[in-house]
């Protein structure tokens, strides 16, 4: 929005410094630090309305015992990742630019998807929450709408896409691209689905999903800034993909929201994501790597998620094996996802989370590495 009234300015009373605007670093970091800054103010005011309203997180389970005395716990604080993320991105992006359209619908479906789960949950006391059929539904109209669109409608998106509509480039291979064909909507279904409830399923610790989804986001502006630049993506031989760029800004914008959120979300917790936040981080995280034509990074780039979900279908198909082979079922970790395993092994939570972070970082610049060990 503003990216058209600052360009108006410019050509009709030409003021000096406006031009500024223009480019997608300078309105990237404007981004940023727009969603740090309504981070902080929608922040306390959500907190104390969950607070106020008893909307807290319920006693889990299936978690370790210290996790009891999370219960109570305002959640549903993705609402203020979202607000952080999506208002900046209107404000600085280019709101005819077809990526950006595409994975704000992403981001707004998926949190719509995630709040209903929450308000189920936690004001209706529901403990399934949203039946997860439903939930699966949700995720996979996502997946339709971001795959069908790149498949049938490249051109309107963006002409350079034509080339690339059902294929992706391949990490640490020059030149090789894959054409998924008919099967391109199906993966695209996968991919955002999936990721979607890794981040759900990494969601467990005390600024855990949130911080690592902002580092995955600054490999995401980087990546999404020289696919949308001719030079560089030339000289990367990577695909060119004429107004990806503005994705950086986006992308740039969650990172401002997840460190903003972050100020409440660190141990000890004022305030959990939720699904609300969770299903749409990781939704916008699979999109992201869809639109940029780097579907095949996400195992390195979501390194921390893919450990998170293998933990979680080991441990239950072995538990069933072993079940069904001697009887009694047996576990591999002692508790599932991993991030549980090392608590129960004593290690605190906060500096379980600290060496996640670093292990992220690690996954960041490895597929950062991928466009030059090629």
């Amino acid at each position: 929005m503003l990216y058209y009234i600052t360009e108006l300015i410019r050509r009709e009373l030409h003021p000096p410094g406006f031009g500024l605007f223009r480019f997608i670093t300078f309105r990237a970091g404007a981004a940023a630090v727009t969603a740090l800054m309504i981070a902080f103010w929608v922040g306390p005011k959500v907190i104390g309305y969950l607070r106020n309203h008893q909307i807290g997180e319920s006693a889990k389970l299936e978690a370790p015992t210290n996790h009891l005395s999370k219960a109570g716990t305002p959640t549903m604080g993705g609402l203020i990742v979202l607000a952080a993320t999506v208002i900046p991105a209107l404000l600085w992006a280019d709101i005819k630019n077809g990526y950006v359209l595409l994975i704000l619908f992403t981001t707004v479906w998926l949190g719509a998807v995630g709040f209903v789960d929450d308000y189920l949950k936690v004001v209706k006391k529901k403990p399934q929450g949203l039946i997860g059929k439903y939930k699966i539904v949700g995720q996979i109209i996502a997946g339709l709408v971001v795959g069908g669109t790149i498949y049938y409608f490249p051109g309107a998106m963006d002409s350079t896409l034509v080339k690339y509509s059902s294929s992706t480039t391949v990490p640490f291979l020059k030149n090789t691209e894959v054409n998924f064909g008919l099967l391109y909507i199906p993966i695209v279904i996968f991919v955002i689905t999936a990721t979607s409830n890794a981040v759900n399923l990494t969601d467990g610790l005390d600024g855990l999903a949130a911080g690592t989804v902002g580092i995955v986001a600054v490999t995401l502006a980087v990546i999404s800034y020289v696919s949308g630049h001719a030079e560089l993506s030339q000289y990367l031989t990577i695909p060119f993909l004429r107004g990806n760029g503005e994705l950086s800004i986006y992308c740039a914008a969650l990172v401002g929201a997840t460190l903003g959120f972050l100020w409440y979300n660190t141990y000890p917790a004022q305030v959990f994501l939720g699904d609300t936040g969770s299903l749409a981080l990781g939704g916008a995280v699979g999109a992201l790597c869809v639109l940029m034509k780097k579907e095949l990074l996400l195992p390195t780039l979501g390194g921390i998620f893919l450990v998170e979900t293998l933990s979680v279908i080991i441990q239950r198909l072995w538990f069933k094996y072993t079940r069904l082979r001697r009887g009694k079922g047996e576990r591999i970790f002692r508790m599932a996802p991993l991030h549980h395993h090392f608590e129960l092994e004593g290690i605190p939570e906060p500096k379980i989370v600290t060496r996640f972070y670093i292990a992220a970082i690690l996954f960041m610049i490895l597929s950062l590495a991928t466009f030059k060990v090629r």
